[in-house]
């Protein structure tokens, strides 16, 4: 049995690319009226050119945009019944602009829209799903900063989960092992880091990275009916690799 989502209203943010992409997309394949925001505008028209209803250029690390865009989507979709967090600042290095760009935008931004959306949220008893990183689920040497922010946002949707549950809306997170889609960064290591790629491939038991869209299917499991006794919970779709 597949999706249907059909009368819903979704939001992603961080939907331009990759995962957000794959997700945006299953939404709207599966009859949904979704808005989607990102940077990328390029990337943005693809979506509306198949299917997804409403798109606005953001960026998610400032406030007023985050908030202008929910207003803005829940104003043209009718409401908000699924909240979808997807976006990240991708800072890897122990550097003050890894630090910063992670915690404005994986952070922060999911707080603002969470935080913009929840009156919709309440008025449709709607759902929450954040996207997280398996890197948020211990230690990273490499992606120290990458690793903490992810960390915290696996925290802050438990928060959020215990906090509205009594208001009955679901709050879960997606944690993703490594994702290749193209013009992503496992597509680039691929070939400008091939040891690295080739250290991650063999950690993945079913020999391969995944994809976007198997990271999509699990964000509308956890946003349908068939999660409804589903909140607090961080699900990790990565193929195996933590079992290394």
């Amino acid at each position: 049995m597949g999706f249907d989502f059909t009368g819903r209203r979704v939001l992603v943010a961080g939907g331009s690319r990759g995962i957000g992409r794959a997700i945006a997309l299953g939404f709207a394949r599966a009859g949904a009226r979704v808005s989607a925001c990102a940077r990328g505008a390029e990337g943005l028209a693809a979506l509306r050119a198949e299917g997804v209803a409403h798109v606005r250029p953001t960026d998610l690390a400032e406030a007023a945009e985050v908030a202008a865009w929910v207003e803005e989507a829940a104003a043209a979709l009718g409401g908000v019944d699924v909240l979808v967090n997807n976006a990240s600042g991708f800072g890897m290095g122990d550097t003050e602009e890894g630090w910063r760009r992670g915690f404005e935008v994986d952070v922060m931004a999911t707080v603002r829209a969470s935080r913009a959306a929840l009156p919709h949220l309440r008025a449709a008893r709607g759902c929450i799903v954040n996207t997280t990183s398996i890197s948020g689920l211990g230690p990273s040497v490499r992606t120290p900063a990458y690793a903490a922010v992810k960390a915290l946002v696996i925290n802050y949707t438990a928060s959020q989960a215990a906090a509205l549950a009594r208001e009955g809306i679901r709050v879960n997170a997606i944690a993703p092992g490594s994702i290749e889609f193209p013009g992503g960064t496992w597509e680039k290591r691929r070939t400008e880091d091939p040891a690295l790629y080739g250290r991650i491939l063999a950690s993945i038991p079913f020999g391969r990275l995944g994809t976007p869209e198997e990271v999509a299917d699990v964000a509308m499991f956890l946003a349908s009916p068939f999660a409804r006794w589903v909140t607090g919970q961080t699900i990790v779709v990565d193929g195996g690799q933590m079992l290394g």
